[in-house]
């Protein structure tokens, strides 16, 4: 068995042989040179520590600049898509109303020829349809078709023997689609059978 000993009286300490250990008071304290290089050791890693920490802060102010910029940019272009979305659209409108303005002038003159007249609106209604075509506006004209309630809305029903049930036997207004969505339902009178 190991044998410690410890004598508080006389304060000295023996390990497990009972032999006191050898005091070593210059190993414990550094030369002045010693001390000295390691304090100017110190000293570089500290400046070096603090040289890549201001580099991180100024990569980091420089961020967040970046990033500031780039979100009030795209706040702004996304301000002028929404105020500009339609520019195009407009655009391609204003010759139909300046063909429907011609047509309006031509019809108030008193040698005024109806055939040219009819002529002229059919040259805007091409225009006009030729506008909502390259917009993707497209027109649901369900004349004979089964009625879809997706696409039309019924506005009453027709007792009819010559076409089966639920089919469009009158459209009241035609609708239309947006790029493949509803904007406006087709009104229309859906048949059905007659009681006998």
């Amino acid at each position: 068995m190991e044998k410690e000993q410890v004598t508080v009286e006389n304060e000295t300490v023996t390990d497990e042989n009972g032999a006191a250990p050898e005091e070593s008071v210059e190993a414990e304290t550094q030369s002045p040179e010693a001390e000295s290089a390691n304090q100017e050791k110190l000293v570089l890693m500290l400046e070096d520590a603090r040289t890549r920490a201001d580099e991180n802060w100024d990569q980091l102010v420089r961020t967040r600049a970046e990033m500031d910029n780039l979100r009030k940019r795209q706040a702004r272009e996304l301000e002028n898509a929404h105020k500009f979305a339609l520019e195009r659209f407009v655009n391609a409108l204003l010759p139909v109303r300046d063909s429907m303005e011609m047509g309006l002038i031509a019809a108030s003159e008193e040698s005024a020829d109806v055939a040219k007249l009819r002529e002229g609106v059919e040259l805007t209604l091409k225009l006009m349809t030729d506008v909502m075509g390259k917009f993707d506006v497209v027109q649901i004209d369900p004349q004979g078709e089964p009625f879809d309630p997706e696409l039309h809305q019924a506005m009453s029903m027709v007792p009819r023997e010559d076409v089966p049930p639920n089919t469009v036997v009158i459209v009241v207004q035609k609708g239309y689609t947006l790029n493949g969505r509803l904007v406006r339902p087709a009104m229309v009178m859906v048949s059905q059978t007659t009681d006998q």
